[in-house]
């Protein structure tokens, strides 16, 4: 193993002008308490295409995008006795953190102030390897294969973290605006739960998609719900979205927004949009805990993941269909 193909972005730009070029690199050495993985698939995530299109900074350059990465042990760093060559692992967004600081301490590991994030600050799984460090490396249940598991490690995450913010339990409505890679796993697990689930998307397919895993009605974002929604949550990047959204949450709801990324918020009527006590509030990134949760979650239910599998040569591909919303469920690269 003298070198590695990855998807390398030097210069970040729209897609249409290539930002991503695959390059050959040297094969990445693990240190102490770190493992080197050779990929066997990476889940495409609307924060890849956020990074490579500058939406979103990007303070490491050159950087191989990709944190939905599964794959197996190939070589450990000295000190590290938690995996062992051949284990199949999960790499997800958060690279690593502090461990020191008050928030870290508190249980708030992903408002690290020196959180690492992976295929952002250090590189990801647009690759044939990587390393990861061995904290922040999940085992992956046996009732997955490896392009199923890969779009649970961030849009699975993600979406388990705003389902726990939006605070639906059993027996109440919960709204899902935007219907991608993220909604669809979260749709499973919450119905799964006892909680009745009402999704919201632009497109026909995707409404089609969310009634089929058991969503009780699907409609365009000006429609109205059969009932106020006892929460909800929000994938899309537009913040068009969020007063629309607001208004149609019952009293004291939550609307948790699930992106990294969200353009500009329109102004919102405050009698309308947030009085009888509704709430907003951002999801950023996860705790480890989060995905030890999402994993078993997901087993129980069990999710079923919906994926559109691209060769490891067509990641630009990939972006592109995920930018105009054609993929049905979640893109994954896959090694095979």
């Amino acid at each position: 193993m003298k070198g590695m193909k990855a998807w390398v972005l030097r210069k970040p730009g729209p897609l249409e002008g290539t930002p991503l070029k695959l390059e050959r690199l040297k094969l990445p050495v693990p240190l102490p308490g770190e493992v080197l993985i050779e990929v066997a698939a990476c889940g495409v995530c609307h924060t890849d295409l956020h990074t490579v299109e500058g939406e979103i900074a990007t303070p490491v350059l050159p950087i191989v995008p990709g944190h939905q990465v599964v794959g197996r042990v190939v070589e450990t760093g000295t000190a590290t006795k938690s995996f062992k060559v051949g284990d199949r692992v999960g790499v997800a967004w958060l690279f690593g953190t502090c461990g020191e600081c008050a928030y870290c301490r508190r249980g708030n590991e992903n408002l690290c102030s020196e959180a690492r994030f992976t295929g952002l600050d250090r590189n990801g799984g647009y690759a044939e390897y990587m390393v990861a460090r061995i904290e922040f490396v999940f085992k992956i249940p046996k009732s997955f294969d490896d392009i199923h598991a890969a779009p649970l490690l961030c849009a699975g995450i993600i979406g388990y973290r705003a389902l726990k913010a939006s605070g639906v339990k059993a027996g109440q409505r919960l709204g899902l605006f935007g219907f991608g890679a993220s909604a669809h796993i979260t749709l499973q697990i919450a119905a799964h739960q006892g909680v009745e689930v009402y999704a919201f998307s632009r497109s026909d397919e995707h409404r089609r998609h969310a009634v089929a895993l058991g969503a009780r009605w699907a409609g365009m974002l000006d429609e109205t719900a059969p009932a106020p929604l006892d929460g909800a949550i929000s994938f899309a990047p537009s913040g068009a979205v969020i007063p629309a959204a607001m208004e149609k949450l019952d009293k004291g709801g939550t609307l948790a927004l699930a992106g990294i990324y969200v353009d500009t918020i329109p102004a919102m009527n405050y009698q309308k949009h947030l009085f009888n006590e509704k709430k907003l509030r951002s999801v950023t990134a996860f705790t480890r805990e989060d995905a030890a949760g999402l994993l078993r979650a997901a087993s129980r239910a069990p999710v079923k993941t919906d994926i559109e599998v691209f060769s490891f040569k067509d990641a630009p591909l990939a972006l592109k269909k995920l930018k105009e919303s054609v993929v049905k469920g979640a893109a994954v690269l896959s090694m095979a």
